[in-house]
């Protein structure tokens, strides 16, 4: 990393997060010169890592798959592939579920959950979810036919993906239902209300989006990796932090750069071709071929001159719907004395008759250092509660720092709202640790005004909420010169593989298709 800011480069790409690294990463594989500007002091975005008093924590994502082998699916592990990085992780199977059936264990995997389905629900569930599975064999075969690592946004996608039109050719009758939402898929072939209810939370955990909302090609990819037999979850040695710092490995072993603290306030636009970016400090850095944006759709506009962009474009994307926003709840405890069969994870739902996406009605649960003790002190463990994207944003205008003084954000009113906010998570911890307030030696509330603040995310949202069959993603493409996007805004699903195809979409758009081919040979 470096210190001073250089004035001139090929490509700029705005913001660390996962889309914006693999971009980076790969744009700096493919042999450009490129610099990646990070407003925070850490890099990563929404899974950046970070440490207090001995204990390492994840700020976001920490539900992985397809990444301790290769090949994989998984974009990520196609993106680490091609960088040349590897990356060490714990498997396991299970997970914890507190619903209102009651608490259970279930696995990945092709069986394990008809089994749990067989003692909740009895024969003629498990019988359906069997079914359910030969449904979705073919629609996964689609889903998989074509990497997304072959995909880029230009007429070079007919020779890239050429080698791929056969497997993709032979799935392209039931390609066509990928586009739409997977409720349909869902409602002809699943009868049992718990199953249903099950395929919906599965469904908002992968988009924000329940059943009718997320498209079937989201849910294709997840039964293709999870589903299958011998399927396993992975989690990186290190934390989240372990996988950022190998996408900044790979960025800066091909000669990328990684400037932290470079807040990016404006894309500058000259000759009708965005021609660099002007830093909060100031600084101007030009990029002689490209500039490429990771922020938000809502994030990216204001970073562009009014006339930059037709009025029509700007007014389409300002009107991307948005997902709600997280509550974060990272403990540092004693465990001495819990349990012994605790789950890495936990989903824990209060009411389905809610609906999956009600606010605070889902709280999600890790405890990552049982898996790698190195996350925290010896007899110590870290947890990360949070719900997903369910937070209302509106209910914290009033504290944020546009509307009231820096100070308001201490104010008795604003903690006490935090901290009857975060109580739905204290009650889903207590079904799996019931002394867990006793235990904490580090307590860190957050609320969509620190994911707002930290991750520069606008209204602190989990991402866009752009229902199936209402309009595609827009991809890396815009109608200013010289200005590509990439990052949840583009590519459909909020989760990391989504994003990491993103970013690496972005980058093999603007890679010669020579290049592009010659990574996929090597992959």
């Amino acid at each position: 990393m470096v210190a001073i800011a250089p004035t001139d480069t090929e490509i700029i790409v705005i913001g660390s997060g996962i889309g914006g690294l693999c971009c980076g990463a790969m744009l700096a594989r493919y042999g450009f010169d490129v610099i990646v500007c990070e407003s925070h002091a850490i890099a990563g975005g929404a899974a950046h890592g970070f440490k207090r008093d001995g204990f390492t924590f994840d700020s976001g994502p920490s539900l992985y798959s397809g990444l301790s082998y290769s090949p994989s699916a998984n974009p990520l592990r196609q993106v680490l592939d091609a960088i040349g990085e590897k990356l060490p992780c714990i498997t396991y199977d299970t997970w914890g579920c507190c619903l209102p059936e009651g608490d259970f264990d279930t696995s990945v995997g092709a069986s394990q959950f008809g089994e749990v389905l067989f003692k909740l629900r009895g024969s003629a569930a498990a019988a359906e979810w069997q079914q359910l599975q030969r449904v979705m064999e073919p629609y996964a075969k689609a889903a998989t036919a074509l990497p997304s690592l072959a995909l880029r946004f230009d007429l070079g996608a007919a020779i890239t993906l050429g080698k791929f039109a056969p497997a993709f050719l032979r799935s392209a009758g039931d390609a066509i239902a990928l586009a739409g939402p997977f409720s349909k898929i869902m409602d002809k072939n699943v009868k049992d209300p718990f199953v249903k209810n099950w395929l919906n939370l599965l469904c908002f955990l992968l988009s924000g989006l329940p059943a009718d909302g997320t498209i079937a090609a989201e849910v294709a990819f997840m039964f293709a990796d999870w589903y299958r037999p011998a399927a396993v979850l992975d989690y990186p040695i290190g934390g989240s932090a372990a996988l950022v710092d190998a996408l900044v490995r790979g960025l800066e072993r091909h000669g990328g750069q990684l400037l932290l603290n470079s807040h990016v306030e404006e894309v500058l636009v000259e000759n009708n071709r965005a021609a660099g970016v002007r830093l909060r400090s100031g600084k101007i850095i030009r990029a002689r071929k490209a500039v490429v944006s990771n922020a938000s759709v809502w994030d990216t506009l204001k970073l562009l001159p009014e006339s930059s962009v037709p009025k029509r474009f700007r007014q389409q994307r300002q009107a991307t719907p948005e997902c709600d926003s997280f509550m974060h709840l990272h403990l540092g405890i004693d465990a001495a004395g819990v349990r012994s069969d605790l789950a890495c994870h936990y989903i824990s739902v209060k009411d389905w008759e809610m609906g999956v996406s009600a606010p605070q009605n889902v709280v999600l649960v890790s405890i990552p250092s049982l898996l790698d003790q190195g996350l925290a002190p010896e007899g110590k463990h870290v947890i990360h509660a949070y719900t997903p994207g369910n937070e209302p944003y509106d209910l914290w205008q009033k504290h944020a720092r546009r509307s009231y003084p820096v100070g308001n954000r201490t104010s008795a009113e604003y903690q006490q709202q935090k901290q009857a906010r975060a109580e739905v998570m204290w009650l889903a911890l207590e079904r799996i640790i019931p002394d867990i307030r006793s235990r904490c030696e580090v307590t860190l509330v957050g609320t969509p005004l620190t994911h707002e603040r930290f991750l520069r995310r606008n209204r602190g949202s989990y991402g866009p909420g752009i229902r199936a069959g209402t309009g595609l993603f827009p991809g890396p493409r815009t109608p200013l010169a010289g200005l590509f996007c990439c990052g949840d805004s583009t590519f459909p699903g909020i989760g990391l593989p989504a994003v990491a195809a993103s970013g690496a979409i972005a980058a093999n758009t603007i890679a010669p298709v020579h290049k592009h081919l010659e990574m996929l040979r090597d992959i």
